[in-house]
């Protein structure tokens, strides 16, 4: 587990991160306007497109140490798994994981578990 507060991260993917910050999917946008700047999250601050170790968050709260990933159909969900283990026992990071078409589709239900997970674990 980290014993500092700073998490080193990759310094080459600061430009990567940048640019999927200013290209954002429909799904990326809507969770962010829609549901992380709500007001059921107003006193969590959100990173969008984050380094973290060789990683990029797709949207990070360090006060939670939570990873959101907002995955489209091409995810490999062998990596991700991986991925996620690693967050997890190298940072304490935990990730969540929610598909392109339901936050599109239904973010509202989107918006529900996740203030389920933060405020009710």
């Amino acid at each position: 587990m980290l014993k500092y507060n700073f998490i080193p991260y990759n310094k080459n993917l600061v430009s990567r991160a940048r640019e999927l910050r200013n290209n954002q999917t429909k799904a990326e946008k809507i969770f962010w306007t829609d549901i992380l700047k709500s007001k059921e999250f107003k006193n969590l601050i959100f990173l969008r497109q984050k380094p973290i170790g060789n990683f990029i968050m797709d949207f990070y709260c360090a006060k939670l140490l939570l990873d959101i990933e907002i995955d489209g159909d091409v995810h490999d969900t062998g990596r991700d798994k991986e991925r996620d283990y690693i967050l997890k026992e190298k940072f304490g990071i935990t990730a969540v994981r929610y598909k392109n078409d339901d936050v599109v589709n239904d973010s509202e239900s989107i918006k529900e578990d996740l203030f389920k997970r933060i405020f009710l674990p």
